[in-house]
C-alpha cells in the first residue's frame, strides 16, 4: 500500500496502476484469482453434489417418486435465480460464503433436470438393457454403464455454467452483498471502483477484463469438450 500513489495510472512500479488506497492492482488482481475462481468452482461443486444424485434417483425411481422430486425442483425454479440467491443472502448476511450457497441453491434444480434427462436417455440404450438381462445389479448398471454416458455431456454443461456462476457471484459482490472488503475479489473490486470511474478508469477496466477473460476461458473449455465428444468413438461395452 502506497498512500502517496493513490489512483495512480499504470507505471513501471505499478504495471496496472493503484486503487483509491494506493494498493497495487496487479497484486490484488492476482490475489483475487483463487478467491473468484475458487468461489465459482465451490458453487458448482455444491450444485453437482445436490443435482447429480437428485437427477439420478429421480430418473431411475420413476413413477410418483420422480413426479414429487421434479415438482420440488420446479417450485424452486419458479423463483427468479438472483431473487432466490438474494433471499438466502438476506437471511445469512452479506458474505462470499452466503453468495456461494445462494447461487448454488438457485442453480441446482435446472442441473437436476438435465441429469434426469441424460440418465433417462442413457438407460434406454441397448447395452444397458443387455446388462440388466445378464443379471447385473442396479448399482453396477448405474456406475458401469449409465454414469459413463452421463458425465461427459454433463462436463460440457458444467464448463458453460461455471461461467454463468462466476458472473452471478461477481454481480452479487458488485452489488455489495457478496465478498466484502478488503477481500480481493473481482466483483468487489468493480464495486470499489465505481466512485472513481472518471478519475481512475483503470480501476474498473482491470477487474472487468479479468471477469471477461475468465468467462471466455470457461466457454472455450466447454466448446472444446463438446467438439471432442462429437468426435468420440461410440460407446463399447
Amino acid at each position: 500500500m502506497d498512500l502517496l500513489a493513490r489512483l495512480s495510472s499504470p507505471t513501471a512500479t505499478h504495471p496496472l496502476g493503484t486503487d483509491h488506497l494506493g494498493r497495487d492492482l496487479l497484486a490484488r488482481l492476482i490475489g483475487a484469482v483463487p478467491v473468484s475462481l475458487g468461489a465459482a468452482l465451490a458453487a458448482m461443486a455444491a450444485i453437482l453434489a445436490v443435482s447429480l444424485p437428485w437427477g439420478v434417483v429421480s430418473a431411475l425411481a420413476g413413477g410418483r417418486v420422480d413426479m414429487i422430486m421434479m415438482r420440488l425442483a420446479d417450485i424452486i425454479m419458479a423463483f427468479p435465480t438472483l431473487v432466490l440467491a438474494l433471499a438466502i443472502i438476506g437471511f445469512m448476511g452479506a458474505s462470499l460464503e452466503a453468495s456461494i450457497l445462494g447461487v448454488a441453491a438457485a442453480w441446482w434444480p435446472s442441473n437436476a433436470r438435465l441429469v434426469r434427462t441424460l440418465v433417462m436417455s442413457a438407460s434406454q440404450r441397448e447395452f444397458v438393457h443387455a446388462a440388466r438381462l445378464t443379471g447385473a445389479s442396479r448399482t453396477r448398471v448405474v456406475l458401469r454403464h449409465i454414469l459413463p454416458q452421463v458425465l461427459p455431456p454433463l462436463a460440457v454443461i458444467i464448463s458453460l455454467e461455471t461461467a454463468s456462476v462466476l458472473l452471478a457471484l461477481s454481480s452479487l459482490s458488485f452489488l455489495g452483498i457478496g465478498a466484502q472488503p478488503p477481500t480481493p475479489e473481482w466483483g468487489a473490486m468493480l464495486n470499489e471502483a465505481r466512485p472513481f470511474v472518471t478519475q481512475a478508469p483503470h480501476m474498473l477496466l482491470v477487474p472487468g477484463l479479468a471477469v471477461t477473460l475468465a468467462v471466455l476461458a470457461f466457454n472455450l473449455v466447454g466448446e472444446g469438450l463438446r467438439m471432442w465428444l462429437d468426435k468420440r468413438e461410440p460407446y463399447q461395452w
